[in-house]
């Protein structure tokens, strides 16, 4: 911590340095020289994009940066009913001057050319950026959306893979969500399509990031009010597989230029099925065949909102909330039969038939301050969080057994979760001379989970508690955490950076009933990281560019993972935790590749240790009786290459493919007993639009999994093939998306698991194959300005002349 505070008081002993810099002036035109007001220019510093200065332009079109005299920048021009404007400059001179033509088309201006270009990806610093835009058209909720990123896999329970060894970690406006990866699922599908930003995707994130993301992490950004004037949308929906999908949503925005307000609202229902069937041999001539057919129709409402206000030049504060209610009523049954193999003879049968009624709350408030210390991007920032999440569910079931008959037995089950996640954190960036930036910052979680559930059997007629899964437990979870790291950009177009997160874990469980289960645990933890980028060359002038990225990080278990008490899911089946879980460590090893900012090429390697994975072992008290749980195995090494080819965006047909390669070795014990487990897995995953008319375009998205691989489970191949058809009416106020989802209906798998003393296989499958239509209309009531000469602004000489020499 000493050392800390002496880096922080470095830092700021620098606070009175600046390099020398200048005002930059930028004009926004139409081609007929009408001046855009309102837009947004993002000014980046090159090659080091995480520094960048935004302003809006004024009535004129004009907006003026400081900014430091003979480095590049990268400039970037967004506005409504236009296409994304980027140009590269070079700042010399005093105040120079830049025009900008903003449009469809490519259009050159003196010696400046601004090519209109949105790409679906593009690479910034150490994190990819995706704009969903397209994806959200064909698209009911953010789910959707996630499901049709190229790269990225999204398993059926709901987690999120960039790599095959650990999910991803899902931040939401930069926050981590701490709940379980079905939680975060039912979030996902509960927001507005049309309410994300953008999506980022951190594959080896810096030390400014927890180091608990092992497997990356996925931030969704949502959308906040920037506009001037009063603008918004209203959109609905639906999509019908063997069930249907409803959505009705609108969201509002209004900037008054201090002040900026917005609010997304938004009802769905949804409703499919899974189908899952399983084999499990248990002894040399018996077969347990279970046939589990599932239904989860549910109700959900989102609002998420939000208050912006620019207290001065320097100082801006916002506050950002949401509320999600989600009621699913699931209903499940499952069959079993124990069959002998030799004579195919049926031993014994049952039909047993679960409901599930829950109600799930999920109340998130942040308030963030941000203080610019200067025009060249040195910054201070805090964030605050808080999110409550009340969880009521109720189960019935009943089973009945057909062979040899025997009365039926039935229960009932309520469950009450209580999750109250605390976050606070503050972050301090300066700019130094000599193209140096400082980081440090300092962040604290806590974590405060209660839960109840009380079991109830029936018997004669006579409610009776059922011992074996009635349980109270609470669980505690703290972690402090402090970082620093330093970047340094050279005249050779490298740029280094390293740093290193320092964290402090405290973790407490205490389980009352049925019987005391508590668990502690203590550990302060360090984690490097890496990062180094250069440009290599220019091929028909687009930037090459290589990065090398090295990071260690960690895994910690979740409470489900560490409570020892059994959980019953079915007469042959049951849960429990494993409370002698350590975390898991990896070190990741990346290098890749991008053009223009655009990801082409990577290569790497996660090396964990102490790996922990679901399993299933087979219980000592009965052969047909098998129980999961988390247990670590020992080590894995996993190798990976993605390769990616495009067509630059703005032409008529543009394409992304590519394809990933994940071979995994796993070496430890399984069952007390060596393993030896090798799989790779092969991905091939597209993105294709072409655009028929001005305002029709079709589009193509898709992946293929070859050979795959869940942790242990081994999967058949499969895939899913989707399209849209958008056409845009009304000046492209009013948008129509037809679409099919999983058209061949391949996105469903076999499975084998041939582990220890478990040998089985499946069959899963579920409502993936949907036809859908979204409609959105856009509308806005731009503010008046009371200044004349708002339209046709001449272009100032020095604009011209400083642009030629640029």
């Amino acid at each position: 911590m000493k050392r800390i505070c002496f880096l922080i008081l470095f830092i700021l002993s620098f606070s009175l340095l600046h390099a020398q810099s200048t005002t930059v002036n930028f004009k926004i035109l139409t081609p007929g020289n009408e001046a855009i007001a309102f837009a947004t220019i993002t000014v980046l510093s090159v090659p080091d994009t995480t520094i960048q200065q935004q302003k809006f332009t004024d009535s004129s079109g004009s907006a003026s940066f400081i900014l430091i005299q003979n480095r590049p920048y990268l400039v970037r021009i967004t506005s409504i009913n236009y296409d994304l404007v980027e140009k590269r400059i070079t700042v010399k001179g005093d105040n120079p001057s830049f025009v900008f033509t903003a449009e469809q088309q490519s259009q050159s201006l003196g010696n400046v050319t601004v090519i209109a270009q949105k790409p679906l990806m593009r690479q910034e610093d150490d994190k990819t950026i995706v704009d969903p835009e397209n994806l959200a058209a064909s698209s009911t909720n953010a789910y959707e959306i996630m499901e049709k990123i190229p790269g990225l896999f999204v398993d059926q329970d709901g987690n999120i893979y960039l790599n095959s060894t650990t999910p991803a970690t899902v931040h939401i406006n930069g926050r981590e969500q701490k709940m379980s990866s079905a939680d975060i699922a039912t979030i996902l599908k509960s927001l507005p399509p049309n309410s994300i930003a953008s999506i980022e995707i951190l594959r080896t994130p810096s030390a400014r990031y927890d180091a608990s993301g092992g497997g990356g992490i996925v931030n969704v950004v949502l959308r906040k009010g920037v506009r001037i004037g009063l603008t918004g949308s209203v959109n609905a929906g639906f999509n019908q597989g063997r069930f249907g999908n409803r959505f009705a949503g609108i969201n509002l925005n209004n900037n008054t230029g201090a002040w900026s307000t917005y609010i997304n609202v938004q009802i769905s229902t949804r409703n499919n099925y899974e189908n899952l069937s399983t084999q499990r041999i248990f002894a040399p001539d018996s077969l347990l065949s279970q046939n589990a057919y599932t239904k989860y129709p549910t109700t959900s409402f989102y609002t998420g909102y939000g208050v912006s206000y620019q207290i001065n030049p320097k100082w801006d504060i916002n506050y950002d909330g949401r509320l999600s209610f989600n009621n699913p009523r699931n209903t499940s049954t499952n069959i079993s039969d124990i069959v002998k193999i030799s004579t195919g003879q049926l031993i014994s049968g049952n039909e047993a038939l679960v409901g599930n009624t829950s109600k799930l709350y999920n109340i998130n408030q942040g308030l963030s301050l941000k203080h610019k210390l200067d025009s060249i991007g040195s910054e201070w920032s805090t964030d605050l969080s808080y999110t409550y999440s009340p969880n009521n569910s109720e189960q019935l079931f009943n089973t009945a057994f057909l062979t040899p008959g025997r009365p039926s037995t039935r229960g009932e089950g309520d469950i009450k979760n209580r999750l109250h996640f605390y976050s606070a954190q503050t972050n301090f960036l300066k700019k130094l001379p000599n193209k140096i930036t400082l980081e440090t910052g300092l962040k604290t979680t806590n974590t405060f989970f209660r839960n109840t559930t009380d079991y109830f059997s029936f018997f004669n007629q006579n409610k009776i508690q059922d011992s074996f899964r009635t349980r109270s437990n609470e669980y505690n979870e703290n972690i402090h955490a402090a970082y620093v790291q330093a970047s340094k950009t050279f005249g050779s177009g490298i740029v280094l950076k390293m740093g290193t997160r320092l964290e402090n874990t405290n973790m407490d469980g205490h389980q009352m009933l049925p019987a005391d289960t508590s668990f502690t645990l203590k550990r302060t933890d360090l984690f490097p990281y890496v990062y180094l980028s250069r440009s290599l060359m220019k091929i028909a002038g687009y930037d090459l560019r290589a990065y090398l990225v090295y990071r260690r990080t960690i895994n910690r278990p979740a409470y489900e993972y560490l409570n020892p008490f059994p959980r019953y899911v079915d007469p042959y089946l049951f849960e429990t935790g494993n409370p002698s879980l350590r975390p898991q460590f990896t070190q990741n090893y990346e290098a890749n590749i991008s053009v223009d900012e655009r990801p082409i090429f990577a290569l790497g390697v996660n090396d964990t240790k102490d790996i922990f994975n679901q399993v299933i072992y087979q219980s000592d008290t009965s052969r047909s009786l098998a129980y999961r749980t988390y247990d670590n195995l020992g080590t894995n090494k996993e190798m990976y290459f993605r390769v990616i080819g495009a067509i630059p965006p703005g032409k008529r047909y543009f394409f992304v493919v590519g394809t990933q390669y994940n071979h995994n070795f796993y070496q430890g014990l399984y069952e007390n007993k060596p393993i030896d487990f090798k799989r790779g897995t092969w991905t091939v995953f597209t993105y294709q639009t072409f655009k028929v008319t001005p305002t029709t375009q079709l589009s193509l998205n898709g992946f293929a999994r070859f050979k795959g691989q869940l942790q242990f489970y081994e999967l058949s191949s499969f895939g899913s093939l989707n399209m849209s058809l958008t056409q845009h009416f009304m000046n492209r106020k009013l948008t129509a998306t037809i679409s099919a989802n999983d058209l061949l209906f391949t996105n469903k798998n076999n499975f084998t698991l041939n582990q220890g003393s478990v040998n089985a296989s499946g069959y899963r499958e579920g409502d993936t194959r949907r036809f859908g239509l979204n409609v959105r209309y856009n509308f806005g009531i731009k503010k008046r300005d009371e200044r004349q000469n708002i339209f046709n602004i001449e272009a100032p000489e020095g604009a011209q002349q400083n642009n030629n020499r640029s």
